[in-house]
C-alpha cells in the first residue's frame, strides 16, 4: 500500500512537472530569470498605486468619518483587481528591461549570439510571458475589475454612509426618441422615420425613481405637449410611465394652450431612460458586455458624443491588455542591446519614462476619438500600432 502511495505521487508530480520539462531548456533559463523581477514589480506598482488611489483616502475616512479598520481593509482588498491591471503591463516593461539588460551586462547574449542564435530567438521567451499577461490582463479587466469595484463602493457606502460615499444617483438623465410623426386627419404615421419625437429629461435618477422630470413630446403634426412632474417611475409590466404631481401643457397648430394638474399620470412610453440612467457612469464599472449593451443604448438616444465615448472605451478593454504585449516586446528589444548597460535604477527610470509616454499619447487619441476627430477604433488602436512599430524598429537595430 505504502509502495503503491509512494509511485502514485511520484506519477502525479510527473505529469504536474512534464508540460514544464516539455519547454526548451533555453527559454526555461530565459523565464527563469524574467519571473522574479516581474513578480516584484507587479508588487512594488501595485503598492505605490494603490496608496496614492485608495490607501490615503481610506486613511482619511478612518480618521474623519470614522470608517472602520476592518471594512478599509475590506474596501483595499476590492479595489487590488483594478491597480492590478494597471500593475501588469508596467512590469511587463520594467522586467524584461531588468532581465534582458542584466544578460547583456554579463555578456551572456553576446554568448548566446556568438552561437548563431538570434535576438528574435532570444526574446521569444518574454513575448511568449507578454502574450500570457495581456490574456490575463483582459480577464482581470473584463471580470473582476468591473464586479469588485461595485463591492469595494458598497463596501464603503456600508462603512460611512451613501453621503460620504461618492456617487449616490446618476443626474442629469435626457434621453431622445426618433420616429415617425403621427398625422391627425388621418390618424396614420408619416413615412418619415428620422423626426425627433420626445425628449424625457430627468435632473436625477436614484432609488428606481426619476425625479424634476420633463417630457416633450413632438409625436403629433398639430400639436406638443410638454409634460413636466415631480417624479416618475417605470411600469414594466403595461410599458408605461406613471408620474406623480405634475401638469400637461398642450399647444396646438394656432398657438392656443391647455394646462391640466394631475396628481398621477400614465403615460405609454419606452424603457430607454431608465436603462440610460442605470449606465455606470465609468466604463471600469463595465464588462465589455455590458459596455457594448450601452453602445445600443447610447445609439437610440442619438447623442453621437456619448456613443464615441462608448465606442472608444469598448476598443480599450482590448487595447489595455496589449499594452503588456507592447512593454514586453520593447522592454526585451532595449534590454537586449549589447551597448545598455542598465542598473535597477536606471531600469526603474526608463520605464517610468515609456509608461509615461504610452499613456499620455494613448489619453490624447482617446480625447480625439471622443471629439470625432478620428474613428473610435481608430483613436484606441493607433497608440498600440505606433508603439509596437517602435518595438519592431528597435529589435531590428538590437539584431544588426
Amino acid at each position: 500500500m505504502k509502495f503503491f502511495n509512494q509511485s502514485l505521487i511520484k506519477k502525479t508530480v510527473n505529469q504536474i512537472i512534464a508540460p514544464w520539462h516539455s519547454i526548451p531548456l533555453l527559454d526555461r533559463w530565459l523565464l527563469g530569470q524574467i519571473t522574479p523581477p516581474m513578480l516584484f514589480a507587479i508588487s512594488a506598482f501595485t503598492v505605490i498605486s494603490l496608496s496614492v488611489g485608495v490607501m490615503f483616502d481610506l486613511i482619511r475616512k478612518i480618521v474623519e468619518f470614522g470608517l472602520p479598520l476592518f471594512l478599509a481593509l475590506k474596501v483595499l482588498f476590492f479595489s487590488l483587481p483594478g491597480f492590478l491591471v494597471l500593475s501588469f503591463p508596467m512590469a511587463v516593461l520594467l522586467s524584461t528591461l531588468l532581465a534582458y539588460g542584466k544578460l547583456s551586462a554579463n555578456s551572456e547574449l553576446l554568448a548566446l549570439k556568438s552561437l548563431g542564435i538570434k535576438t528574435s530567438r532570444i526574446i521569444a521567451p518574454a513575448i511568449a510571458l507578454s502574450i500570457f499577461m495581456t490574456g490575463l490582463t483582459f480577464y482581470f479587466n473584463d471580470n473582476l475589475v468591473p464586479r469588485s469595484n461595485k463591492l469595494a463602493e458598497q463596501t464603503l457606502r456600508s462603512g460611512i454612509g451613501s453621503s460620504f460615499s461618492g456617487e449616490k444617483g446618476k443626474d442629469n438623465i435626457m434621453f431622445s426618441r426618433y420616429g415617425s410623426r403621427i398625422n391627425s386627419s388621418t390618424n396614420k404615421p408619416t413615412k418619415i422615420n428620422t423626426y425627433l419625437t420626445h425628449i424625457f429629461y430627468a435632473s436625477l435618477y436614484e432609488n428606481n425613481l426619476m425625479k424634476g422630470v420633463t417630457l416633450l413630446d413632438f409625436s403629433r403634426e398639430d400639436f406638443q405637449q410638454i409634460l413636466k412632474s415631480n417624479s416618475a417611475r417605470f411600469d414594466k409590466e403595461n410599458s408605461s410611465w406613471i408620474f406623480s404631481e405634475g401638469s400637461i401643457v398642450s399647444i396646438d397648430k394656432s398657438g392656443q394652450t391647455t394646462n391640466i394638474q394631475f396628481k398621477e399620470y400614465t403615460y405609454p412610453f419606452i424603457e430607454g431612460p431608465l436603462e440610460l440612467a442605470r449606465i455606470p457612469k465609468d466604463a471600469n464599472e463595465m464588462s465589455l458586455k455590458e459596455a457594448l449593451k450601452a453602445e445600443e443604448i447610447y445609439k437610440k438616444t442619438g447623442n453621437l458624443k456619448e456613443v464615441r465615448r462608448i465606442q472608444v472605451r469598448i476598443q480599450e478593454k482590448f487595447t489595455l491588455p496589449c499594452a503588456c504585449l507592447v512593454f514586453g516586446l520593447i522592454g526585451s528589444s532595449l534590454g537586449s542591446k549589447s551597448n545598455l548597460r542598465s542598473s535597477k535604477s536606471q531600469g526603474f527610470g526608463l520605464s517610468v519614462i515609456l509608461i509615461l509616454i504610452y499613456y499620455v499619447m494613448s489619453f490624447v487619441f482617446s480625447s480625439f476619438g471622443v471629439k470625432g476627430l478620428f474613428h473610435p477604433i481608430m483613436a484606441a488602436w493607433l497608440p498600440v500600432l505606433i508603439s509596437l512599430g517602435g518595438g519592431i524598429y528597435l529589435l531590428r537595430k538590437s539584431n544588426s
